[in-house]
């Protein structure tokens, strides 16, 4: 890309950012909505790298679609993998509420919250960390990922492996 082009993709990309972040912030809310833009417009940079960009407003905005449409589905598996894979009280309770519990249920669920505080005790540090952000902070996982400084696939490895271990310690 010649000195010329690049200049005038980056005022084209300066010229609409706003109406970007508008775009993305009704697709996604206003939480995510900065960090796709930054990478909307990463991505065209770099696809402007190996090929010529005549509508860059029109690349733009279909780079941005694209990315919100990826986070909304990236954010419902999350939340049907992850949120729903381990509803504690379902684990402790049942189909029953807490308060009408024959006396060895409300028991075994008193032992049952025992061996989950000594398993999430057990967990690695970092894993702990992020599976209660996760789970009793209800942030998502882009949030932590940014809070702790690590990648979302590394947030995903953290998350699966405490499931896994405290489904083991309550089953």
């Amino acid at each position: 890309m010649t000195k010329q082009n690049s200049d005038r993709l980056r005022e084209t990309l300066a010229r609409h950012s706003r109406e970007l972040l508008r775009f993305l912030t009704r697709r996604v809310g206003a939480a995510a909505a900065p960090d796709l833009a930054q990478e909307t417009m990463m991505r065209v940079l770099r696809y402007s790298e190996r090929a010529e960009v005549r509508e860059a407003s029109s690349l733009l905005r279909s780079t941005a679609a694209n990315l919100a449409r990826d986070h909304v589905r990236r954010l419902a598996l999350e939340n049907r993998t992850f949120v729903r894979g381990l509803e504690i009280e379902d684990l402790f309770f049942g189909a029953q509420s807490p308060g009408v519990q024959s006396p060895e249920a409300r028991l075994e669920a008193e032992e049952a919250m025992k061996r989950f505080a000594a398993a999430l005790d057990a967990l690695p540090p970092r894993c702990r960390q992020v599976f209660v952000m996760r789970r009793f902070e209800d942030l998502h996982q882009e949030e932590i990922a940014r809070r702790l400084g690590i990648s979302r696939n590394m947030v995903e490895k953290h998350l699966r492996a405490a499931f896994r271990h405290l489904r083991g310690a309550l089953e």
